[in-house]
């Protein structure tokens, strides 16, 4: 699909009577590209699911809001984005610190990982999952889902020099850990 889906999907969306055929082609086109992301925040599946329902819930209610300064799946993310922060934030309450919602995380990942995995993989994603909040989004956000620095600054409304930053000290971090872990 193209840009050119993108804008028919809106089209569709923005009558009430083909709201739902846009939302359903939004979907169709989208679910799975979002749930990997919000998927990678947040390490498990359960989680990852309710979350993706809130963030297409959110889309379906504020479709008519989208003004087209973005791209269409620069939007979807940052909704995606920001119900993940928004779940982090209503959990942090039972942490005490980063570093305890960090080892929860990371606790969550050997949960869901079989033993048979790759263990240079699962101690990859160790690594990420110590990283702070917002080079952890910038990293996953340019590494797996390949996208460019002004996409992920409309997605995580930040300046691009910023998330240059934070993906290069996001980098040397995760190869520290790789290293001496």
């Amino acid at each position: 699909m193209t840009a050119r889906d993108d804008d028919e999907i809106l089209l569709l969306l923005r009558s009430n009577k083909t709201k739902d055929k846009g939302f359903s082609l939004l979907m169709d086109k989208y679910k799975e590209r979002i749930y990997w992301h919000i998927r990678r925040v947040v390490i498990s599946h359960e989680d990852a699911q309710d979350i993706m329902q809130e963030t297409f819930i959110n889309v379906y209610r504020f479709c008519g809001h989208f003004v087209g300064n973005s791209k269409l799946y620069t939007w979807l993310y940052r909704i995606a984005t920001n119900e993940c922060i928004r779940f982090f934030h209503s959990r942090k309450i039972s942490f005490t610190s980063y570093d305890q919602m960090s080892e929860m995380l990371v606790d969550k990942l050997h949960e869901e990982t079989m033993e048979c995995e790759d263990v240079i993989l699962i101690k990859f994603q160790e690594a990420i999952l110590t990283l702070p909040e917002k080079q952890r989004l910038v990293f996953n956000l340019r590494y797996y889902d390949e996208l460019s620095y002004e996409e992920i600054a409309q997605i995580l409304d930040s300046s691009v020099g910023t998330l240059k930053t934070n993906y290069h000290y996001a980098n040397e971090k995760i190869k520290e850990y790789m290293i001496n872990n």
